[in-house]
């Protein structure tokens, strides 16, 4: 039995009908690369023989009586692989569009929380024999980078490998007793005063930004509730549009260099160059910069051991309201350095510390309150989308015996922010995957292809940049 922490716990009490809290990765499947075919049966079989490499994909939710505490993971003793693992077929005329519209659908179904939360969908039909892989988990048990691990034991180097079953399997930990639960949260709930605690460190932290800005003359992160409104910035529905795109990430180097920026901030040039041009295609393009939530992961420098979920938030301006892509990009960088230096200030710990405080029947009862009443629609916005850039492999993989061509991830999207932006890196190439609620944004696929116009745009320029410039 382990407890979730109080991070992991809120995407649980946040969700809704509506607001749906897992993430998902399409994954395009090449088994003909080595010469071989796809056997579905024995693909679920592999992957049956690994699960007791991953803890989470086998455990449950259990929750502790009237609420009173976060719950609990326990072991699922009627784990049924068969439940969890399911098989489509594309629909013709089985292209990207077609490919976008199923996991757009599988996306928009919620988690069954009676059992492990996760689902693995087989997409088979795809031109040259390929074929597709729908995962979803919820956000309570991954985040970008516990994702990537997860994935990495259902990944080989090499073709072909196959686990034996293991020698052995530990029988289910009993079920907590729910009277020793609601006496322990009891027990616990003087500490939660420790919330008071808290204030005075938070208003500590802000008096300090504001020092600083006053003292370097610079604006800092982006503020939230600062952002514009768009067409995507309203209260969602649980129906999602899907779009993906793969660059090269040589490209993207190319672009780093020659300008002497980081991935991170091409990427968010990027991104912010495709939403200008889609708003403007809409005529919705504000007068003012689009502002993005970047998540940014603490693993490396959290203090607190427990818990998926390791990660706090950079409010990062896309600088929409510039035209010249090279100077987006130039800003952008410079507004980053800036955005790291007020994020280190904050800490590492931050979110994590006052998640730890999160009351879950008062979240819970919020979070509907806000959805029901699309509450989104009647305040300032506090951002505009999430961009999320995720370090990847780079090597060939092969997921459960099969090779891995591309991989695409899709994030979780959120009232007055109904679209989601969510990049890895992976093999040399850079797998854009973008989600949104699909009544603010019906067509996605132009904010794909708008990806790589800007990427040429930037590419030409860093060409044509004399390297005495850089």
């Amino acid at each position: 039995m382990e407890r979730l922490t109080g991070l992991d716990a809120s995407f649980l009490y946040l969700e809704t009908d509506t607001q749906l809290l897992h993430v998902c990765a399409l994954l395009i499947l090449d088994p003909t690369a080595d010469g071989g075919e796809f056997e579905y049966e024995r693909f679920k079989a592999e992957l049956g023989q690994r699960l007791h490499l991953i803890p989470a994909m086998t455990r449950r939710l259990h929750t502790v009586p009237f609420n009173l505490d976060h719950p609990v993971w326990v072991d699922d003793s009627k784990f049924d692989l068969d439940y969890h693992v399911r098989r489509v077929g594309l629909p013709a005329p089985g292209g990207r569009d077609q490919l976008a519209e199923i996991t757009g659908d599988i996306a928009g179904r919620a988690l069954d929380r009676r059992r492990p939360l996760w689902e693995m969908w087989v997409v088979e039909g795809l031109p040259g024999g390929k074929v597709a892989v729908v995962s979803k988990y919820h956000h309570a048990i991954v985040d970008g980078i516990t994702g990537t691990n997860m994935m990495m034991h259902l990944c080989d180097i090499e073709p072909g490998v196959h686990y034996s079953p293991p020698t052995e399997i530990a029988a289910p930990e009993p079920e907590p007793n729910d009277l020793l639960l609601a006496a322990e949260a009891v027990v616990k709930f003087p500490g939660k005063l420790g919330m008071v605690g808290m204030v005075p460190q938070t208003v500590g932290i802000l008096s300090g930004l504001v020092q600083r800005r006053r003292d370097t003359g610079s604006r800092g992160m982006a503020l939230p509730f600062t952002a514009p409104r768009t067409p995507f910035n309203l209260a969602i529905t649980p129906h999602r549009s899907i779009s993906f795109v793969q660059s090269e990430l040589a490209d993207i180097k190319e672009i780093k260099t020659a300008f002497g920026v980081k991935v991170n901030d091409v990427v968010l040039a990027v991104v912010g160059g495709a939403l200008r041009s889609y708003l403007e295609l809409h005529g919705e393009l504000p007068e003012t910069s689009l502002v993005a939530s970047v998540p940014v992961s603490t693993h490396d420098t959290s203090r607190h051991e427990a818990g998926t979920n390791k990660v706090s938030t950079i409010f990062a301006r896309l600088y929409t309201d510039i035209e010249d892509p090279v100077e987006r990009l130039l800003v952008i960088a410079q507004d980053n350095r800036g955005a790291k230096q007020e994020h280190n200030l904050i800490g590492a710990d931050f979110l994590q510390d006052w998640a730890k405080y999160a009351p879950p029947n008062t979240f819970q009862l919020a979070a509907r309150a806000y959805s029901s009443l699309k509450l989104a629609e009647h305040h300032p916005v506090v951002h505009n989308l999430v961009i999320s850039n995720v370090p990847g492999p780079n090597f060939p993989m092969y997921f459960l015996g099969v090779r891995v061509s591309s991989m695409y991830p899709f994030g979780p999207v959120f009232h007055g922010a109904g679209l989601t932006a969510t990049v890895i890196s992976s093999n040399g190439n850079l797998d854009f995957g973008f989600i949104a609620c699909k009544e603010l944004v019906p067509d996605p696929s132009k904010i794909a292809d708008a990806v790589s116009e800007v990427i040429t745009q930037l590419l030409k320029a860093a060409r044509e940049t004399p390297p005495s410039e850089t």
